[in-house]
């Protein structure tokens, strides 16, 4: 067992390491580019990666990851901060080596969170290393008034003030400011796996905003909805998570949106579609609807 840092903006975990196919090189290169990626996928192959289950979940920069086994190029590897009933330790799945490196993380430093939906990072002599992601953790080791030395996996740098919160200063969010983070990302193309600014699933939609408002949640939809605090639809307020079932609500758990208030909820709706907001009255998610899970805190 050997524990790692992810190094890369984004890294995907696939379900093996035959997974992945030719149009897939941009993601698991060395230096993968997400927004290659995206755009080189047709709408069908972007699909495929939910109908052929290539996919398992993404881990953002500096994240750890635990690798129980590596096989050439590739790792088998879970993600700790992503609990899975799949594996007690973590998710699970394979991504590419070269897209973790041995790193020991300071926990004497402040963490800041990229706020926006993108960040540039950059060196110590102000050249561009790359782009991260919204809901980016990394260690903060001095500040100035418009600028944040930060703590990284490949070394030192630097982040714009105006893209960082500081989530040691604030409160935890209250649903109301899950809501508000979440539509940021209206109108974000649907990805499976996708757990970052480059595209969501339904429920790495709800981890995330979940995870930036100061709550780590499981990372699947079914776990999702075995956590935090039952909630009956008369009690339901805003940033509140919503459990959609086949068979009427009583089969398994296939989906998860945040309620938007109004009788509306914000969700990455499905393979093919983008982040929308959907009134439920009259819908096939009013008749699917199964629970309701309340993970921020109130007052």
């Amino acid at each position: 067992m050997q524990k790692r840092r992810i190094s890369v903006p984004v890294a995907t975990v696939w379900t093996s390491p035959s997974s992945f196919r030719p149009i897939d090189a941009s993601a698991v290169s060395k230096n993968p580019d997400m927004k290659t990626w995206l755009s080189a996928m047709t709408r069908e192959e972007t699909i495929a990666l939910c109908s052929e289950k290539r996919t398992q979940t993404q881990v953002l920069f500096n994240d750890p990851i635990i690798i129980d086994e590596i096989n050439g190029e590739w790792a088998r590897v879970v993600v700790p901060d992503q609990y899975s009933s799949r594996d007690k330790r973590g998710y699970p799945g394979w991504m590419p080596v070269s897209q973790s490196i041995l790193c020991n993380r300071s926990e004497a430093y402040e963490s800041v969170m990229v706020q926006s939906k993108t960040a540039i990072l950059y060196n110590e002599t102000n050249q561009p290393i790359f782009e991260l992601s919204f809901g980016t953790f990394l260690p903060a080791i001095a500040e100035t008034d418009h600028l944040v030395q930060v703590d990284t996996p490949i070394g030192t740098g630097i982040l714009h003030k105006k893209d960082l919160s500081f989530p040691a200063r604030r409160s935890s969010y209250t649903g109301t400011d899950i809501v508000h983070v979440a539509l940021k990302f209206l109108d974000l193309p649907y990805l499976w796996a996708g757990m970052s600014a480059y595209g969501y699933d339904c429920s790495g939609y709800s981890y995330s905003m979940l995870r930036a408002g100061g709550y780590l949640i499981p990372r699947d939809a079914d776990d999702q909805s075995a956590g935090g605090r039952a909630i009956v639809l008369k009690s339901v307020l805003p940033g509140d998570l919503l459990f959609f079932a086949y068979e009427k609500g009583s089969g398994e758990v296939h989906h998860v949106g945040i309620y938007f208030g109004e009788g509306k909820m914000i969700h990455s709706q499905t393979p093919g579609k983008k982040v929308t907001i959907t009134a439920l009255k009259g819908t096939i998610y009013e008749q699917e609807l199964c629970a309701i899970r309340r993970y921020w805190k109130e007052g």
